[in-house]
């Protein structure tokens, strides 16, 4: 269930993060929504997509600055990079503090000693 929500909160940030860059939605706060869908999207991040989510939240700036010297269409394209920025950092920002909460959390149950004994070496004599 957690993956469909995300799924879907994925898809709407990426076809909101379009759509806004070519049509004005003075209706709505679209950066505020791109967002938070984005935070929704994070909920449903798997741990070996998080450093391709944090390149893509660096290099979105850049593309979208190179491709806004295309004619007629750079400006869309360089809105469309940084809507997309919004709502991946956002997703980033949960997956990054649902991965901190269980290092923490892992690192409390081993001082605590919650985990799994270790059985002992055995003695040579």
């Amino acid at each position: 269930m957690l993956n469909k929500i995300g799924g879907l909160a994925r898809a709407l940030y990426v076809i909101l993060a379009i759509v806004a860059a070519f049509v004005a939605l003075d209706m709505m706060n679209v950066p505020l929504v791109l967002v938070v869908l984005g935070l929704v999207a994070g909920l449903a991040m798997q741990s070996d997509k998080m450093v391709l989510a944090a390149v893509t939240v660096v290099a979105l700036p850049m593309v979208g600055t190179a491709l806004g010297h295309i004619p007629a269409v750079g400006a869309q394209l360089t809105a469309v990079c940084g809507n997309l920025q919004l709502g991946v950092a956002g997703a980033f920002a949960t997956a990054l503090a649902i991965f901190l909460y269980q290092t923490i959390m892992a690192c409390l149950m081993g001082l605590a000693g919650g985990g799994t004994a270790a059985t002992p070496a055995a003695a040579t004599h």
